[in-house]
């Protein structure tokens, strides 16, 4: 009996967050594989309190021929959707439906949204009687309705890591939704400053807490003291350790780029690609 080799498993096919000078630059390279993209002109609140219709226009020339998945990074500068004051709640809660706005606008199934959560939460949430409970119901305050609207047009939120220590208090709150349209990204730079500066899990463990929850990766890679967006290899992030954590998944993330300098993209695939990570 001759033995028949075991096929390899599909490498992962990396995707891209980029502005829309990198998406012309990078055109090529996302439509030869069809690749997952990331558009990131919509989250200041100067652009969607304007005529943005003429830049989304814009967006939609560039992406002609793209049929892969498209997401956007939601606003989220100047607030926090855990917010104590209902005024501002309620600017959080407008301020994400405009960015849904533009969701439907590009026809976009993802957007991502901060977590809440701090490194004083992580310390502090438990000392007081009832703050855990009182963060969700005020999330859920400000993204009630922004839920329903991503339910109607078919688009996820994906609530991303930027100062969390414990990932189980994002994936516990993503769920606390009970919606399809609500899910978890990580990002590896975030993860793994975490790590390094504040003890928290490495980024490998994010993914295997997160499970089949987990729809959005930034892949980014820092030193642990900052959140550099450095292409993968010139920080520290051990990237076989990730992306076999991603393997083990049963619905496969979208794994976007995430680069200060979009010029270094060449440089960041080709480190995965040469490690055989990824495609």
């Amino acid at each position: 009996m001759t033995d028949h080799p075991m096929p390899m498993p599909e490498k992962p096919v990396l995707g891209a967050a980029l502005m829309l000078e990198g998406l012309q630059q990078h055109r090529d390279w996302i439509l030869a594989r069809q690749r997952d993209l990331e558009i990131q002109d919509f989250f200041r609140a100067e652009v969607l309190d304007g005529d943005w219709q003429p830049l989304a226009a814009q967006a939609r020339r560039a992406l002609d021929g793209h049929s892969g998945r498209l997401g956007l990074h939601g606003p989220f500068w100047g607030f926090k959707i855990d917010t104590h004051d209902a005024a501002v709640r309620a600017v959080v809660t407008r301020r994400l439906l405009q960015g849904l706005e533009v969701c439907e606008a590009l026809r976009a199934t993802q957007m991502v949204v901060h977590s809440p959560f701090t490194t004083w939460d992580h310390a502090n949430l438990d000392a007081f009687p009832g703050a855990r409970a009182q963060l969700q119901e005020r999330v859920h305050q400000t993204l009630g309705p922004v839920v329903k609207r991503a339910e109607a047009i078919g688009c996820e939120l994906v609530i991303e890591n930027i100062e969390d220590k414990d990932p189980r208090d994002r994936i516990g709150l993503a769920a606390s939704f009970g919606s399809e349209a609500v899910q978890v990204s990580l990002d590896t730079g975030h993860a793994h400053y975490a790590h390094c500066s504040t003890g928290a899990p490495p980024v490998d463990f994010h993914i295997h807490l997160a499970g089949d929850a987990l729809r959005h990766v930034h892949l980014q890679d820092t030193d642990g003291h900052a959140d550099r967006h450095w292409a993968p290899g010139d920080g520290s992030i051990l990237w076989p350790s990730v992306f076999s954590a991603v393997a083990a998944l049963t619905v496969k993330p979208r794994l976007i780029l995430e680069l200060r300098d979009h010029r270094h993209l060449p440089k960041a695939v080709a480190h995965l690609t040469g490690l055989g990570l990824a495609d």
